[in-house]
C-alpha cells in the first residue's frame, strides 16, 4: 500500500510540475486555478470511467468497494491528467499569447480528444480487470 501512495505522490508531482511549466507566461494564481480545475475535471471523468468499469462486479461490502474506488480513481486521475493537462496547458498559454490560429487550435483539440477517449476505453477495461483481480485476491485471503 505504501508503494501505491508513493507512486501516486510522484504522479501528481510530475503532473503539477509539467502543467505548471506548460502554462509558461500565465500568472501564478491563474496557473494554480487552471491546475486545480484540471485535476477536478480529470477526477470526475475518472470517476465516471470507474462506474462504467464497475458494471456488474459484486463487492462483498461497501467498505471494500469504496477502498478500491478511492485507490483506482486517485491513481488514474493523475495518469489521465498526465495524458491531457500539459497539452491543454500549452494550448491555453498559446491562446493567452495570441500565438495560435483558431483552425490549428480546433485540430489540436479534436486530435487530443480522440486520443483521450481511446485511452479512456482501454482504461475502462483495465479498471474492470484490476477490480476483478483485487476481489479474487480478497476472496483467496478470506478462504484461508
Amino acid at each position: 500500500m505504501a508503494f501505491i501512495v508513493i507512486v501516486a505522490i510522484v504522479i501528481y508531482f510530475v503532473l503539477f510540475a509539467w502543467t505548471w511549466q506548460s502554462l509558461a507566461n500565465i500568472e501564478k494564481p491563474k496557473k494554480v486555478a487552471i491546475i486545480l480545475i484540471g485535476i477536478f475535471v480529470m477526477y470526475l471523468i475518472t470517476l465516471i470511467v470507474f462506474q462504467i468499469a464497475k458494471g456488474n462486479i459484486n463487492y462483498p461490502n461497501d467498505n471494500i468497494q469504496n477502498s478500491i474506488k478511492n485507490m483506482l480513481v486517485a491513481i488514474f486521475t493523475g495518469i489521465n491528467g498526465l495524458i491531457v493537462m500539459p497539452q491543454i496547458a500549452k494550448m491555453i498559454d498559446k491562446i493567452n499569447e495570441n500565438e495560435i490560429e483558431k483552425e490549428l487550435l480546433t485540430k489540436k483539440i479534436i486530435i487530443l480528444s480522440i486520443i483521450f477517449v481511446m485511452c479512456l476505453i482501454f482504461e475502462s477495461g483495465y479498471m474492470k480487470n484490476t477490480q476483478e483481480g483485487i476481489l479474487k485476491i480478497y476472496q483467496t485471503m478470506i478462504e484461508k
